[in-house]
């Protein structure tokens, strides 16, 4: 059987990262933002998961630019330590059931896994379904929630730099189908589309953010 958990982990990785742009720094894994007021070992941040603040703004979005490359090292750190969580549970399980595969970050690796031919145990496969289930790490809400919000450390409240990370993310999710050797699951489809929709609510509270301010202005003006 093949386990839709690694078609998603491997546009995770991937989303933001492929073709980010030149002007924002540069980072490498989109990570995990489920843990609320988790602090950087480092730097003391506090994180509280993406959301708006009771002004209507975004609390990421708003971070200082030092608090925000903090909480891209930590988001990083905690990704890695998942993702290799999932690889270990992957090889653990097609271990003596396949030949030669490539390395866990190699194309032969991903498409190996896309094809599924290979077998899982009760206990390997129910964690999988909670894993991409509704509350899972790799479903849907908690994937496209961290897509969002590294992009929202990476650009700060830049509109135009958020434009750019979702385009990059868009190019990611490509990408990763290459790598996956063929249709991604509906997963990645479902996850992109939600993540699509974060970006979208953002832009839209910016725009009217805009207005208020020109609205503002005007009655200034004409006082």
């Amino acid at each position: 059987m093949g386990i839709d958990i690694n078609g998603i982990s491997n546009v995770t990785p991937t989303a933001l990262t492929s073709n980010e742009p030149s002007n924002i720094e540069n980072t490498e894994t989109p990570v995990r933002i489920n843990s609320i007021n988790k602090k950087s070992n480092d730097e003391g941040v506090t994180y509280e998961k993406g959301d708006k603040t009771e002004t209507g703004s975004y609390k990421i979005n708003k971070m200082s630019k030092e608090d925000r490359a903090a909480l891209v090292q930590q988001l990083k750190d905690n990704m890695e330590k998942q993702k290799q969580q999932m690889l270990e549970l992957v090889n653990k399980t097609i271990s003596g059931q396949v030949g030669t595969f490539g390395k866990a970050n190699d194309d032969s690796f991903w498409r190996m896994l896309a094809g599924g031919n290979f077998k899982v145990d009760a206990a390997t496969k129910a964690k999988a379904q909670a894993d991409i289930g509704e509350d899972g790490y790799w479903g849907v809400k908690q994937t496209s929630q961290r897509l969002f919000d590294f992009a929202s450390a990476l650009a700060g409240d830049d509109v135009e730099k958020m434009h750019e990370m979702q385009k990059a993310m868009h190019k990611g999710f490509g990408l990763a189908g290459k790598s996956w050797g063929r249709k991604l699951p509906s997963i990645c489809q479902q996850t992109m589309d939600a993540a699509d929709s974060l970006f979208d609510n953002y832009f839209k509270a910016k725009e009217s953010e805009s207005k208020e301010v020109i609205n503002e202005n005007t009655v200034n003006i004409s006082k």
